[in-house]
């Protein structure tokens, strides 16, 4: 369960399932946002949670464990050890589609590198005739010179190689990042109500960060140590057959025990990539209600819980370090091993005549040249591992069912139209979990212009009709026309381009608070811009703030009141200039004076556009031209104020009730 929900179901009032409560009746949404977040938050916060509240939990320390490991932990605990996207295609081909699009410079890079160490090669070769020199009372300028270029020369070519496959491996970084974020922009809200922010940013950043790794410590870096390890053992069969014989029945015997372990590497890295983003949601959890946490008394408990997330992490980590520094003693090992067996085979050759000195010493070079190519491919395939697994980790983002993109030309409602009329027939919907339907057969009316009330008790259904026409999520059965016209027949943008949409926690991004009112229309005129503040009544916070407008208002508005909050989300739908006005209960925060005003001016705008409101303040329904009573999922009735208050008993007694509470 996401933090994101868990954060927008405590800020709501009519709880009939926004946030938290709303789950997708789309079954591949159920599916797929379900096992990414069994597997990446109820598997491993989960856990870590678990551990740390073998003291009493409160509220905060429980929540990560409650929330981690409900239903979505017991989707992933019945997943094969692959994980959520095994039967799609391999992550290798996955990695090889990202690399394709730079495969000329990575092959340039890489022939570079290859040039650069294979100068080495011939390294050995030079000390033998340097050697060679020397016994023969020589001299041994010649050779020593030309050790020093290859020297020099390789130095430069590796230099030059590196650099271009670090350049390429940040371009192949910055092209995921941007596909990634897009798809993320894309998700289907169901998919991101089941996952948790923390994750989601684990895998755009250092998920992505492993793909420059698996580039140049990966693929490339693998491909050139397979190709000078071929040349090495060609110049060591070129010095002495027998004694490469000897080096590679030792290295092949300890090599065949390497691969072995290469699985569990793989396994390993997954599983600790998944734990950093788990961590990460951990934290974002707490960062998200931060104020919430403090108020509480929770600080020990929820830092608690996020270090015991950070543990296993780390006990992942440790896992992948014991296994990779295994593998790497081992080849190192088999090095070692086949020293000493040259050696000794070597040595009896030489005092028996059979074998020059200067070719042991150069033999003996060429075996410890085997290590460069030997180490590069291990760290190669320890690389390619780490990158399976996050380009498997991003692929499941990308595998979420989506939106779909808006089509070139398509632009945003900017200009007055006619007001949109919706009718809601017969519609049932249900979030997927085991709660009974929201919606069982809601059917009303909402005439063009004019001003619309939804009330009812919480559960009954209000913020589901919002949710369904902004179509955040699609119902079930039953007919949802807007302006004469099936929902599901407007394109999205569209749609979404002619409301406008005012929450009820009324959300605030960090920014300027200019940035924040014409975040809907970024491209509204300064006079629209001064008259949204001005009905509003947000002139005065502008007059007080130290830039104005273009002061920057913290993260999530924390320098702002709750009301300003609202009256900045109400001036930022009127500068939408939309057909069609939801307004979520956008009065519950104002004082009497600003809420009077905003009445007026909600009363005005219904006089050119409609507007639908929920509302549990009387003051704020009894002037609508028409309200809608809901309960249970159910249409109850509908008519003005004053025929509910007298024919309808429910309606009588929210009234009543509300009417207490305004007194108050």
């Amino acid at each position: 369960m996401s933090a994101v929900a868990g954060t927008k179901e405590a800020h709501e009032e009519d709880g009939e399932g926004r946030g938290t409560g709303e789950r997708s009746a789309d079954e591949s949404v159920e599916r797929a946002a379900g096992r990414l977040a069994g597997q990446a938050a109820g598997r491993v916060v989960g856990e870590a949670a678990g551990r740390v509240v073998e003291q009493p939990t409160g509220q905060a320390a429980g929540q990560p464990t409650g929330q981690a490991a409900g239903q979505p932990t017991g989707q992933a605990a019945g997943e094969p050890e692959g994980g959520p996207g095994a039967g799609g295609p391999s992550p290798l081909r996955l990695l090889l589609s990202r690399v394709r699009p730079h495969r000329g410079v990575l092959v340039r890079a890489g022939l570079l590198s290859l040039a650069g160490s294979g100068a080495g090669l011939a390294m050995p070769l030079m000390a033998k005739h340097a050697v060679d020199a020397f016994a023969a009372d020589r001299s041994p300028a010649g050779p020593l010179v030309a050790l020093t270029a290859l020297v020099l020369a390789g130095a430069c070519l590796s230099a030059y190689g590196r650099y271009l496959m670090s350049r390429t491996g940040e371009g192949v970084v910055l092209r995921a990042r941007d596909q990634l974020v897009g798809r993320i922009m894309r998700l289907k809200v169901p998919a991101v109500d089941r996952l948790t922010p923390g994750d989601l940013q684990s895998r755009v950043t250092s998920d992505t960060t492993l793909l420059r790794t698996v580039l140049s410590s990966g693929l490339v870096e693998s491909f050139n140590s397979v190709l000078m390890l071929l040349g090495t053992i060609g110049f060591m069969a070129y010095m002495d057959l027998t004694l490469l014989g000897v080096t590679l029945v030792v290295i092949v015997g300890i090599g065949a025990v390497t691969a072995l372990l290469m699985p569990r590497i793989q396994r390993a890295q997954l599983r600790a990539q998944e734990s950093v983003g788990a961590m990460g949601a951990a934290l974002d959890r707490v960062l998200q209600a931060f104020r919430t946490v403090k108020a509480s008394g929770a600080e020990e408990r929820e830092t608690a819980a996020v270090a015991a997330a950070a543990r296993h992490a780390h006990d992942r980590g440790v896992s992948v370090a014991r296994w990779a520094s295994v593998s790497d003693v081992t080849m190192a090992m088999s090095i070692q091993l086949a020293f000493l067996a040259v050696l000794g085979v070597g040595g009896a050759r030489v005092a028996s005549g059979s074998l020059e000195i200067s070719s042991l010493i150069a033999f003996l070079l060429y075996l410890f040249y085997l290590m460069g190519p030997i180490g590069g491919l291990v760290e190669g395939w320890t690389g390619l591992q780490s990158g399976l697994a996050a380009v498997r980790r991003i692929d499941e983002v990308e595998s979420l069912p989506g939106e779909p993109a808006a089509e070139p030309g398509a632009v945003r409602q900017t200009i007055p139209a006619t007001p949109l009329g919706v009718t809601f027939q017969d519609v049932t919907f249900g979030y997927g979990d085991e709660r009974a339907p929201a919606h069982k057969g809601v059917t009303f009316d909402v005439p063009t212009g004019g001003l619309v009330a939804l009330v009812g008790p919480s559960g009954a259904g209000k913020s589901t009709v919002f949710s369904l026409l902004e179509r955040f999520y699609d119902h079930e059965s039953g007919t949802i026309t807007v302006d004469g016209r099936d929902i599901r027949d407007w394109p999205l943008a569209e749609l979404r381009g002619s409301l406008a949409y005012v929450e009820q926690d009324a959300p605030v991004l960090a920014g300027t608070l200019r940035e924040n009112l014409v975040f809907a229309a970024p491209d509204a005129e300064e006079k629209a811009l001064t008259e949204a503040v001005s009905r509003t009544r947000l002139d005065t916070l502008v007059a007080r703030l130290p830039e104005g407008l273009d002061t920057a208002v913290g993260h999530r508005g924390v320098t702002l009141s709750g009301g300003e909050r609202q009256r900045i989300a109400i001036a930022r739908a009127l500068l939408r200039r939309p057909r069609l006005l939801l307004l979520d209960e956008v009065t519950s925060q104002l004082d009497a004076v600003n809420e009077q005003a905003l009445r007026d001016v909600i009363l005005e705008l219904a006089e050119q556009t409609t507007v639908l409101v929920i509302a549990h303040r009387l003051s704020t329904v009894r002037h609508a031209d028409r309200i809608v009573v809901l309960e249970d999922g159910r249409v109850r009735t509908a008519g003005t104020h004053e025929e509910l208050i007298a024919g309808d008993d429910l309606y009588r007694e929210l009234a009543t009730t509300q009417l207490a509470a305004d007194a108050r």
